[in-house]
C-alpha cells in the first residue's frame, strides 16, 4: 500500500509542475502557447485514458474474450464525437472538400498494401505486448513493467521502420490511393455514413455482450462523489466524449492527436546523426499521418502532449491507489521488447498508430483509418489464435 505521504504528495508536485510549466510556455508569446496547449491537452488527455481505462486493445479483448462492452463503446463514442466535431471546422475552413485541397495537416493519409502490413504488424505487437502505444504510456504511471520495455522497443522499431521504409515505398506506398469520404459524399454524407458504420459496430457489441447486472443505486454523497471522479471507473459515455472532445479541440488549435511523432523523431534524429538511415527517406515528410523529423528544437508539440499525458497519468493513478509495480521477469522484458519493435515499426510504416491513424483517421473521414482499424483486428485475432495454437501443442 502506497504511503499517504507519496499517494497525495507526488500528485501535488506533479500538478504543480504540470501548471508550472504551462504558465511559462504560455508566457513565451505566440511561439509558447501551441506548447502550452499542447502539454495541457496532454494531459487531460492522459487523465481521461488512465480513469477510464480507454486502452483499444484491453477494450477490445474484454469485448471478445469476457464479452464486455464498456470499453469498445467508449472508442465508438469518442470516434462519433470527434467526427462530429472534425466536420465542423471542415466545413467552417473548407466549404467545398476536394482532394486537391485537403484539410490542413488532418490525417487522411495512404491507402496500400503498405498500411494493411503496418498496421497487422501493430495488432500483433499489441496483443504481445499487452497495449498499444498511447496505453503504455499511461501503464508507466500504474507500474507496468513492461511498457517501459515496449517503449524502447518501439524506439528501436521505428528505426527498423525507416530502413524498410524506401523498400516498402518503391514497391507499394508509391501506387497508395487517398480515399477522403467528404469529397465523395459531402460533410453531411461523410459524417452520416461514419456515424452509421459506427452505430452498427456498437450494435454488434453490445449484442455481443453480455447483460451486465445494474449497480445499485447510492446517495450521491461528497465521498461517492470523490469516489467516482478520482477512484472508479469513468462511464465509458462520459470517456468516450472527453475523447472525442479533446481530438477536436486539439485539431482545431494545435494538429490532430497522434502520440508517436516524438518517439520516431528521436530514433529519426539519432539514426540520421551516426548515419545508420538512408540519406533520403522517399515521399515519408510529404505524407499525411504522424509526422517525424530530424529535432533541432528540444521541445516540440507532441513532445510536449505526450509530457502531459504521463504526468497526468501519475497524478490519477496514485489518487485513485492503482500504481501498483510488481517484479521484473524475463518474459516480461522479452514482451515489452518484442511487441515494442513490432508496435513500433508498424507505427511508422503505417505513419501512426491507434490514436494517429485510427482514431485521428476515422474522425477526419479518412479510409486509411479504417483499414488500419480492420487490419490492426485481425493481426490481434492471428496472435490469439497462434498463441493458443502454440499452448496446445
Amino acid at each position: 500500500m502506497t504511503h499517504p505521504t507519496i499517494r497525495f504528495g507526488l500528485p501535488l508536485l506533479l500538478a504543480l509542475a504540470l501548471a508550472w510549466g504551462f504558465v511559462t510556455l504560455n508566457g513565451q508569446g505566440v511561439e509558447g502557447r501551441p506548447l502550452a496547449l499542447s502539454l495541457l491537452l496532454g494531459a487531460g488527455f492522459g487523465a481521461v485514458l488512465q480513469r477510464s481505462r480507454f486502452c483499444f486493445y484491453c477494450n477490445f479483448r474484454d469485448l471478445i474474450e469476457k464479452r464486455e462492452a464498456s470499453g469498445v463503446i467508449a472508442i465508438l463514442v469518442a470516434l462519433a464525437a470527434g467526427a462530429a466535431g472534425y466536420t465542423l471546422i471542415f466545413g467552417a475552413w473548407l466549404p467545398t472538400p476536394a482532394l486537391d485541397r485537403l484539410p490542413p495537416t488532418a490525417h487522411i493519409g495512404p491507402v496500400s498494401l503498405t498500411l494493411v502490413i503496418a498496421a497487422f504488424a501493430f495488432g500483433i505487437g499489441m496483443a504481445v505486448s499487452g497495449s498499444c502505444l498511447s496505453a503504455h504510456f499511461y501503464r508507466l504511471a500504474e507500474g507496468s513493467v513492461i511498457s517501459p520495455f515496449a517503449i524502447i522497443g518501439a524506439l528501436l522499431g521505428f528505426g527498423l521502420g525507416f530502413l524498410t521504409w524506401n523498400p516498402l515505398f518503391l514497391a507499394m506506398t508509391s501506387n497508395a490511393f487517398i480515399l477522403w469520404l467528404p469529397h465523395h459524399l459531402g460533410y453531411d454524407g461523410g459524417l452520416l455514413l461514419t456515424l452509421a458504420a459506427l452505430a452498427l459496430l456498437a450494435v454488434a457489441a453490445l449484442w455481443w455482450a453480455r447483460p451486465g447486472i445494474p449497480a445499485p443505486a447510492v446517495p450521491l454523497t461528497l465521498r461517492e462523489a470523490v469516489e467516482r471522479v478520482f477512484v472508479t471507473r469513468w462511464p465509458a459515455v462520459v470517456a468516450g466524449l472527453l475523447v472525442g472532445g479533446i481530438a477536436t479541440l486539439a485539431y482545431f488549435r494545435v494538429a490532430p492527436l497522434g502520440v508517436t511523432a516524438e518517439l520516431g523523431s528521436i530514433a529519426r534524429t539519432v539514426g540520421t546523426n551516426q548515419g545508420w538511415l538512408p540519406s533520403s527517406l522517399f515521399g515519408l515528410d510529404g505524407l499525411r499521418g504522424c509526422a517525424t523529423v530530424v529535432k533541432e528544437a528540444l521541445l516540440s508539440n507532441n513532445g510536449l502532449f505526450v509530457i502531459g499525458l504521463v504526468a497526468a497519468s501519475f497524478i490519477t493513478s496514485f489518487l485513485a491507489g492503482q500504481f501498483k509495480p510488481r517484479r521484473l521477469t524475463g518474459k516480461d522484458v522479452v514482451r515489452g521488447l518484442t511487441g515494442g519493435v513490432l508496435l513500433g515499426w508498424g507505427a511508422m510504416t503505417a505513419l501512426g498508430c491507434t490514436v494517429g491513424v485510427l482514431l485521428s483517421g476515422i474522425q477526419a473521414g479518412s479510409l486509411s483509418g479504417w483499414v488500419f482499424l480492420v487490419t490492426m483486428s485481425a493481426g490481434i485475432l492471428a496472435s490469439w489464435k497462434v498463441a493458443r495454437m502454440l499452448r496446445l501443442s
